[in-house]
C-alpha cells in the first residue's frame, strides 16, 4: 500500500456557506409552503431540510503536522496532509487504528475538541457527529517527531549478566497509508520493535569491557561495551529498529540509552568486583611511584656521600620506606639512640 494525496481543493468554507444558504432556503419553503398551502414546496423544503446535512459530514480542519487518511466504502481514497479547511466526499470515513493506543510517548494524547476553535467548524462537528463518525480530530494521524521510552527491561548482556536497560526513540509517520493498512497498529507495532531490536543488540555487547569479546562481527576481539559505547549501541538500535518498521511508514529519527545498571540481584556483587578492581589499580599506582622514591634515595645517598651503608643496611632502609609508601595507615618511626651496628 502506497499513500496518495487525496485530489481536493482547500474549499471547506465555500461548501460550509452554501449548505448553510441550502438549509436557510429549505425552511424559507417550507414557511412558505404551509402559509401558502403549496404542498409541493413544502415537501421539498421538508426532503432538503432531512437530507441537508450531509454535506456537513464532508467537512475536514487539519492542523500544521497533522494527516487524515480516508477511504470510501472500504476503499482506500487518499490522504489529506496539509493544514486547512476542506471539503470531501461526505461518505468518507477516516482511519486510525491506534487513535485509542495509549503508550509512554509524547503525543499520545486523545484530543476531544473535536472541530471546535471556529464557529462554523463546530457547526460541521455537531453534522459529523450526527452522522456516526463522532471524534473526527481523534482520528487523525500525527506527523511530529514523538518520543517513546519503553521503559527499563532486563536482558542478559554477551556474558550471561543481567542488566537493566532503557531506550527513547524519536520517530515519526513518513507514509500515513503503509501506517494504517499496513499493519494493525503501529504504535504497538513500534513498541514491539524497540524491544526486541533492543534485546538483539544488548547480548551482543558485555556491560564493561571485556577480553575476547567480539562486538563487530568482523571476528577480532574489540573494546566495545554497553557502558563505554554508548554512541555506537544506540545507533546499532536504531538501525536495527529502522529496518523492521520500514513496511509500516515510520522513521527513526534517534535512538538515546536513557538507562543502563547492573540487574538488582547481581549488583552488589558487581560493584565489589569494581571496587576491587579500582583497589588493584591504585595500589599498582603506589607501588610504582613507592619503588620510584626508593630508587631517587639510594642515588641521592651516592651522589652526596653522606653515609656508607652495605648491602643489608640498604634492603633495610628499602623495606622500611616501602613499608612507610605503601601503607595505608600513617607510620609510627622507631628513633635509634645507639649504634647502627
Amino acid at each position: 500500500m502506497t499513500e496518495k494525496i487525496y485530489t481536493t481543493k482547500k474549499n471547506g468554507m465555500l461548501a460550509l456557506i452554501l449548505t448553510l444558504c441550502l438549509l436557510v432556503c429549505s425552511v424559507a419553503m417550507f414557511v412558505f409552503g404551509i402559509v401558502s398551502e403549496a404542498y409541493v414546496c413544502m415537501g421539498a423544503g421538508i426532503v432538503i431540510l432531512v437530507i441537508g446535512w450531509i454535506p456537513f459530514c464532508g467537512l475536514r480542519v487539519l492542523k500544521p503536522q497533522e494527516a487524515l487518511v480516508l477511504t470510501l466504502f472500504g476503499k482506500y481514497k487518499g490522504s489529506l496532509r496539509e493544514e486547512g479547511f476542506y471539503f470531501v466526499n461526505p461518505f468518507c470515513s477516516s482511519v486510525n487504528p491506534a487513535a485509542g493506543t495509549k503508550l509512554a510517548q509524547s503525543g499520545d494524547t486523545t484530543e476531544n475538541n473535536g472541530l471546535a476553535g471556529l464557529a462554523i467548524a463546530s457547526v460541521a462537528n455537531a453534522a459529523v457527529a450526527a452522522a456516526g463518525e463522532n471524534g473526527i480530530s481523534g482520528k487523525k494521524i500525527s506527523l511530529k517527531a514523538m518520543t517513546l521510552n519503553n521503559g527499563r527491561q532486563k536482558i542478559n548482556d554477551c556474558l550471561g549478566n543481567p542488566v537493566e536497560i532503557g531506550i527513547a526513540v524519536i520517530w515519526r509517520v513518513t507514509d500515513t497509508a503503509k501506517a494504517v493498512f499496513n499493519v494493525d497498529n503501529y504504535k504497538e507495532y513500534l513498541s514491539l520493535q524497540c524491544d526486541s531490536a533492543l534485546r538483539n543488540i544488548v547480548r551482543i555487547y558485555p556491560y564493561d569491557v571485556a577480553s575476547g569479546v567480539d562486538t563487530t562481527g568482523d571476528g577480532i576481539a574489540d573494546e566495545g561495551s554497553l557502558r563505554g559505547s554508548a554512541e555506537v549501541v544506540a545507533e546499532r538500535i536504531k538501525n536495527e529498529i529502522q529496518s523492521k518498521v520500514e513496511d509500516a511508514g515510520l522513521e527513526i529519527i534517534e535512538a538515546r540509552i536513557t538507562y543502563l545498571a547492573y540487574a538488582p540481584e547481581i549488583a552488589a556483587v558487581m560493584l565489589q568486583r569494581q571496587q576491587a578492581s579500582a583497589i588493584i589499580d591504585a595500589r599498582k599506582m603506589i607501588v610504582d611511584g613507592a619503588v620510584g622514591m626508593v630508587e631517587m634515595a639510594l642515588e641521592r645517598l651516592n651522589e652526596k656521600a653522606l653515609v656508607e651503608l652495605d648491602e643489608e643496611r640498604k634492603a633495610a632502609m628499602v623495606s622500611n620506606l616501602l613499608v612507610v609508601l605503601c601503607g595505608n595507615h600513617d607510620a609510627q618511626p622507631v628513633v635509634n639512640s645507639g649504634s647502627l651496628y
